[in-house]
């Protein structure tokens, strides 16, 4: 199955569908995506990069040791037995496709991820139809997780270790407790260290143990390394959204649990953290004196750019 703007290749079911004939315990066959517009500007070479590791360390591993992981939602082959036994199709949350994924593994269905088919697909190039997506990508599925928590645990069909690994690792670090810790440290921990002198932050928890993970994250696309630093200042805007979105999903509250769309013409957030981080950026450099105030100055002016939606290309417009 693939979206409208997926173009796969002549060979695609040549390559997959082997998978499901060989292997009677498969329900899914994932494929990689190509992206061909990553190029197109800033956003897309971030998006990239995010979802280079995504593909390359994230799905592979689920795929290697668990036989699990996240059903993208294109560019896959589903067998069809499988698919009924995990009670078919649900719209209950944004993704339907996740939703499908974790019913299956919960009745005992594995899956398979193979790099080497890859999918030509684009990339949203406007930060309005990017908020769209990380919208449904982070309210979905916390409210997946908090739908299912319970039928995870209950379930006998499967080990103790896949179900720690699937409502642990996958659900609660991956969908919510990642932004969550993200947007704390480097967006509230930090700055508010330079006001109380009382908090005291070690130099590997600010300088390096971020930077070694980010590295990590970055060898997924080597053409975009030199991007990097911009990328983590991107990343650490976008946790807040993140964070929005999951809490909708978790609580079911804000009447946009189940919707598709986000509607802000200005991220009144945005422009309001951005401008609290700057402050004290300045009061770091006139008072404090920790040394901090220039990751403050840029991670501020990141979020003041994505407050005030300059960022991607700009959508067409009729004259």
């Amino acid at each position: 199955m693939f979206d409208a703007d997926f173009q796969p290749e002549p060979d695609f079911l040549l390559r997959a569908v082997p998978f499901l004939v060989h292997n009677p315990e498969i329900a899914l066959v994932q494929a990689r995506w190509k992206f061909v517009n990553s190029g197109e500007c800033l956003l897309t070479r971030f998006q990239e990069m995010s979802l280079d590791y995504h593909f390359k360390y994230e799905q592979e591993a689920g795929s290697s040791l668990h036989s699990f992981f996240g059903f993208n939602g294109t560019a896959g082959v589903w067998r069809i037995a499988a698919i009924d036994d995990a009670g078919g199709w649900k719209d209950r949350t944004t993704v339907e496709d996740m939703d499908l994924a974790v019913r299956a593994m919960l009745q005992g269905w594995k899956f398979v991820y193979v790099g080497d088919i890859k999918v030509k697909s684009e990339l949203p190039s406007t930060f309005k139809a990017y908020r769209f997506q990380q919208h449904r990508w982070s309210c979905g599925p916390a409210n997946l997780f908090k739908k299912m928590m319970v039928e995870i645990l209950e379930n006998k069909k499967v080990s103790l270790w896949s179900k720690i690994y699937l409502w642990y690792n996958f659900f609660f670090v991956g969908k919510v407790a990642a932004h969550t810790v993200t947007f704390i440290y480097y967006c509230c921990a930090i700055p508010v260290s330079v006001l109380l002198p009382e908090i005291q932050i070690p130099l590997w928890g600010v300088v390096y143990i971020p930077t070694l993970i980010t590295l990590l994250k970055a060898l997924g696309t080597p053409s975009s390394f030199h991007l990097v630093i911009l990328w983590v200042l991107f990343e650490n805007v976008m946790s807040l959204h993140r964070i929005k979105a999951a809490a909708s999903g978790l609580l079911d509250a804000g009447g946009r649990v189940n919707e598709w769309v986000v509607t802000e013409k200005y991220n009144c957030s945005e422009l309001f953290v951005g401008t609290c981080i700057l402050l004290c950026g300045f009061y770091d450099l006139l008072f404090a004196k920790k040394g901090y105030y220039i990751f403050l100055f840029l991670q501020g002016t990141a979020f003041l750019v994505v407050g005030f939606g300059y960022v991607g290309t700009l959508p067409h417009c009729n004259a």
